[in-house]
């Protein structure tokens, strides 16, 4: 370390260790495709499996992989991307569009009085 000195240099910043030795384990690149046809690398270990389903750091966009598993995830996304309720849907389920206008109604004249209008 005689011909490294430390002067200079943030400790923890970064490292003084080479990377003579290093030996990195062996990775594989894995391809996504989204919704617009885009396709994205994303690098893995490989021995990891990938999962089906992977969002671009770029775009944003949510790729699925390209074969069986990521067309089966897909399917699962849309299903269940079209099979949630929203607020309205539950509130509908509880009361008729009668009965909240008429809820509706009372709660501006509340708000009328409140603020001395008619």
């Amino acid at each position: 370390m005689a011909d490294r000195t430390l002067r200079g240099t943030r400790i923890g910043a970064t490292s003084l260790q080479g990377e003579e030795g290093v030996e990195l384990s062996p990775r594989r690149t894995v391809e996504y495709l989204t919704d617009r046809g885009n396709r994205f690398a994303v690098l893995f270990d490989a021995d990891a499996e990938p999962p089906a389903e992977w969002v671009d750091q770029k775009s944003g966009e949510l790729g699925f992989l390209d074969d069986e598993a990521g067309r089966a995830a897909r399917a699962e996304f849309e299903e269940k991307e079209s099979s949630q309720r929203t607020p309205w849907d539950m509130l509908i389920e509880r009361r008729t569009r009668e009965e909240l206008e008429e809820l509706l109604e009372e709660r501006l004249q509340l708000l009328r009085a409140r603020r001395g209008g008619k």
